[in-house]
Formats: structure tokens, C-alpha cells, sequence
């Protein structure tokens, strides 16, 4: 597999497979559901999401849990990660970087959407990326990230130029003026029952 960057290549290779060691726990299903129960309440329609950097798909199994006859698309750079992906029902999973995604490949989805993913994209390349999340959305895109005003990067884990904070959802928005602000908010590391990583999620409706 060819890579753009050098952080497509930090995550599908061995960063990538400790990354899912450190995060394959239980709760963490159980975590995102509550915080997908609060965001898919402010949807309507949705049968089909397609994730934008999926990992072992933790996200895709939360959204099941609240519409069980939901299909999936998944996007994911490391093949540990994609071995896991492809035992979740309906799920059609593509092994690839974002970059070499066409939206052709998977079709259109009622949801498209990024969780922990964008902001670890070289930001010279973002607009691609917002431009595939745009293509494959009917009607949703979410993105929940880290915010931050303005761009910033920050030290992830020892390694520079690994985590950028910046407002991704307002740079999508002018983008494309036809979309919508739905709803937003914020899930805190603190919370009592479903403690979640202190990222911004943004709703947004064609």
C-alpha cells in the first residue's frame, strides 16, 4: 500500500495495531452508545452510516445497538483492525487510506461520519477528506473530534505532527454552504456513567 502521508503510515502499521490493544475494551461499546443515542435523536430515516476510519468498529456496534437493522460502510487503513471489521453483520468494509477512497466504491449512506479520526489527518489534506463525507452523505454527516478555535497541533503519545485540533465542523460548513448545523455538544471524561474523551461532536443536514 502506497501512502501520501507519514501518518497514514503511522496508523496502519504498528502504532496502529498497539492502538487497538489499548482500546479494546467492553465499555467502551457501552459509552458510545449513550453518546449515539443523544446524537441519532436529533436524526430522522436513518437505515445506512458509513465511518470514516472505523478501527474495530466499537462506533458501527453502538449505532447497532440503537438501530439494529442498520447497514454499514467502513473505511480503515490498518489490517488488524479491518480482520475485525468484517465479523460485523452487513457491513461492507473497504482496506484502504481515506485518500484512495472513492465514493463510487461504497455508495451513498443516510450518515456519513469521523470520530477521533480527523484530527489525526496531515491538515493539507483535510479537504479531500471533508469532500468524501460530503459525497457519501444522503443526508447526515457528523464529525466528532477534538476542537479548538484555531488549528493548533498538539504531542500525541512522544510523536510530533500526530494530532491537530481546529474547528474541522466549521471548516466543512463553508465548504459547503448548503449544509445545516443541526445540533452539537460535547461528551466530558468525567461523566458519571458514560465517561467518553472530551471531544466536540458537530450534526450536520444537507
Amino acid at each position: 500500500m502506497n501512502f501520501k502521508t507519514k501518518q497514514e503510515q503511522f496508523w496502519a502499521g504498528e502504532f496502529g495495531d498497539d492502538y487497538i490493544g489499548r482500546n479494546d475494551d467492553p465499555k467502551s461499546i457501552a459509552n458510545r452508545t449513550a453518546a449515539f443515542s443523544k446524537i441519532l435523536s436529533r436524526t430522522k430515516g436513518i437505515s445506512s452510516t458509513i465511518e470514516f476510519g472505523a478501527n474495530i468498529g466499537h462506533n458501527l456496534r453502538a449505532i447497532r445497538n440503537l438501530i439494529p437493522n442498520c447497514l454499514f460502510g467502513a473505511i480503515e487503513i490498518n489490517q488488524k483492525a479491518v480482520k475485525t471489521l468484517e465479523n460485523i453483520e452487513e457491513t461492507t468494509v473497504y482496506h484502504g487510506s481515506i485518500f484512495d477512497f472513492s465514493p463510487d466504491q461504497l455508495g451513498k449512506y443516510d450518515l456519513s461520519f469521523t470520530a477521533g479520526v480527523l484530527i489525526h489527518i496531515n491538515p493539507d489534506l483535510l479537504q479531500d477528506v471533508y469532500s468524501r463525507l460530503y459525497e457519501c452523505s444522503n443526508k447526515y454527516i457528523l464529525v466528532n473530534e477534538y476542537y479548538n478555535p484555531t488549528p493548533m497541533e498538539i504531542n500525541y503519545r512522544g510523536h510530533s505532527e500526530r494530532l491537530f485540533k481546529r474547528d474541522f465542523a466549521g471548516e466543512i460548513m463553508k465548504l459547503y454552504p448548503d449544509l445545516e448545523l443541526i445540533d452539537y455538544g460535547f461528551l466530558y471524561h468525567g461523566d458519571y456513567n458514560f465517561p467518553a474523551d472530551d471531544s466536540t461532536w458537530f450534526l450536520l443536514k444537507k
